[in-house]
């Protein structure tokens, strides 16, 4: 097991009518920036709750975040945190608000420009802080350090992370997700499920605890995603699925293992090139990506297929094309594509260009052994678009 530190700050408060409960976790004179989305908590019920929650309090909202959190509008919400003076920051809604919002309360107080923390990956000494009540679980971002922002004027995709990220405290109550669209749905049960492969599927280090931890995430998410989407109102069932999410990315699984995150950065081109979903392109990538890297990844991928899905005839080989095949019908029973054929704005040429945009970015060489290079992504996305 390779060394670790470990610390998640964030306080987690879940179950049914939790919004009730941040009021005594903010003080009575706290400063409040409220920031959403696109305005579905006015239509469920969570606005209104949270508002309050929130009685008594000075309050400025600032609305219309994007999927992909956009740059431009992000700063809008910065110059009014700091023109109103604010001291804390509550994100209602999904992974991408809270992503927006860590970078909010980043660059708020940040001297010079704050793009900067992206692409130059600055340090960020001071944030203000933050909470979230989730709306929609698959990032996990509702309890990690993590955020990643667009800016489309230089077509850019791009994360960062600081130890100031941790939200104070999440809500996480099933029932805010009973109405989400079933494509939200299930790209929040792929999004959960590639985190945890990415963490999972590297190399042995002799961290048992932790893969079974992943395993059980991975074995809870086959269960439970497909009944979820077909049962939205069903409290148990959304509830592991929303447990599911955070757990996936909240850092325990992570510990002490090498990781991944390749596919992640191939995704967030594709993201940045066309706008397709980011766990759609998770999707279409990850099942290539375990081909082209099988070899370095065979000790991982055969244990996969064996304790995940129960696949114990054949030689390793075959055992291990037949969990990647799994992973694929699993995707695609969700209604997820596994091809990026399946999108017709995809050009031919998007293997090279995604490969040149990685290079662009410093991002040569992904992978948990620094593998994956620009000739390999190019491979991984042509067996893609093949399909």
């Amino acid at each position: 097991m390779l060394n670790f530190t470990y610390q998640n700050p964030t306080k987690v408060l879940f179950g049914k009518g939790q919004i009730a409960n941040i009021a005594a976790e903010i003080p009575a004179d706290a400063r409040v920036l409220l920031t959403y989305g696109g305005g579905s908590i006015h239509r469920n019920g969570v606005y209104e709750q949270t508002r309050q929650a929130l009685a008594g309090r000075t309050v400025v909202e600032f609305g219309g975040i994007e999927p992909n959190p956009e740059y431009r509008t992000l700063m809008r919400a910065v110059e009014l945190g700091r023109a109103e003076k604010v001291d804390l920051l509550l994100a209602v809604g999904g992974g991408s608000v809270a992503d927006g919002t860590k970078f909010i309360g980043a660059a708020i107080p940040f001297a010079g420009e704050p793009w900067a923390i992206l692409d130059q990956h600055a340090p960020v000494t001071a944030t203000v802080p933050l909470a979230v009540i989730l709306t929609l679980p698959a990032t996990g971002s509702e309890s990690n350090s993590f955020a990643v922002i667009s800016r489309a004027e230089t077509g850019q995709k791009l994360a960062f992370s600081s130890s100031f990220g941790y939200p104070r405290f999440a809500v996480l109550d099933p029932e805010t997700t009973f109405s989400l669209p079933p494509r939200q749905v299930a790209n929040g049960v792929v999004d959960a499920f590639v985190h945890t492969l990415e963490q999972y599927l590297t190399y042995p280090v002799n961290a048992p605890l932790q893969d079974r931890f992943a395993e059980s995430i991975l074995q809870t998410l086959i269960e439970v995603g497909p009944r979820t989407l077909a049962a939205p109102a069903d409290y148990d069932l959304r509830a592991s699925f929303v447990w599911c999410a955070t757990m996936a990315l909240n850092g325990l699984i992570g510990v002490g293992v090498p990781q991944d995150w390749a596919t992640h950065m191939i995704g967030h081109e594709l993201t940045a090139l066309y706008g397709i979903d980011h766990a759609r392109t998770l999707a279409a990538v990850i099942p290539h990506l375990l081909r082209v890297q099988g070899g370095p990844k065979a000790d991982k991928l055969a244990q996969y297929a064996t304790r995940v899905w129960g696949i114990g005839e054949g030689s390793r080989e075959q055992r291990i094309e037949a969990a990647i095949r799994a992973t694929e019908r699993f995707f695609e029973s969700l209604g997820v594509p596994t091809r990026l054929k399946a999108y017709a704005q995809v050009q031919p040429g998007t293997p090279a260009a995604v490969a040149r945009r990685l290079e662009k970015n410093g991002m040569a060489r992904l992978g948990e052994r620094q593998e994956v290079t620009p000739q390999r992504v190019e491979r991984i996305l042509e067996l893609s678009l093949a399909g």
